[in-house]
């Protein structure tokens, strides 16, 4: 297994942690129908202290250029190297883009264990297109104990792949496979720290549209 780290800003922070207990024998007495029938979670406050991505060597590596080759890792959207560092790279890139600017009150470590990169092959891009089949583990941890904040949470962040001449106007724009999918990563690694529910796939399951993320204003 590899680890791919990077050091990011870690903040020395003395949390005072306080707990208190109390009977709320209003509530406990209220009639069962005037009861709130669902409980909403609140949104998390989180900011970004470090980040740890793990592209384990067991998964697969496929340099065929077939339409759908076997493999848990197909990545063209570099020279051919080490595609195990060029993933981490990506999702290092996304975290950076995606949680760092986050000013939320509680400092938090951010993991990600990749199951599935499946991106497109030359042979699949240039001609019908696809999809970017995208999966991976995400813990959020307190960086000083290492306790669980949230998760383990398998994510699946499938993203359409463009074909023909779709991919190759994009590509004259700057949208290359890199770019739409870093910033894809973002956006599901954002809402996964921001949102009560986490990150939510759209119905049919996999994000056709790539919206760059908007910069946090200032608390």
């Amino acid at each position: 297994m590899k680890r791919v780290r990077l050091t990011a800003l870690m903040m020395i922070l003395g949390l005072g942690v306080s707990a208190c207990a109390t009977v709320d024998t209003a509530s406990r007495n209220t009639p069962m129908e005037q009861m709130p029938t669902e409980m909403v979670a609140p949104a998390p406050s989180f900011q970004l202290a470090g980040y740890d991505v793990n592209v384990p060597l067991s998964l697969e590596v496929s340099e065929a250029n077939s339409y759908y080759p076997g493999g848990d890792i197909v990545w063209r959207g570099d020279p051919y190297g080490n595609r195990y560092e060029q993933i981490g790279a990506i999702f290092e890139d996304a975290i950076q883009v995606g949680a760092s600017p986050l000013q939320g009150a509680l400092p938090v470590m951010v993991e990600i264990e990749l199951k599935r990169f499946h991106a497109l092959t030359e042979k699949t891009r240039y001609s019908v297109g696809g999809i970017h089949s995208i999966e991976f583990v995400m813990t959020i941890r307190d960086p000083q104990t290492g306790a669980v904040i949230r998760g383990p949470r398998e994510i699946k962040a499938d993203l359409e792949g463009y074909g023909g001449s779709k991919a190759i106007q994009a590509e004259a724009r700057g949208l290359t496979q890199k770019y739409r999918i870093t910033q894809h990563l973002a956006r599901v690694i954002r809402e996964e720290m921001t949102l009560a529910t986490g990150w939510v796939p759209p119905k049919k399951g996999v994000t056709a549209r790539i919206v760059p993320l908007e910069p946090v204003k200032p608390i």
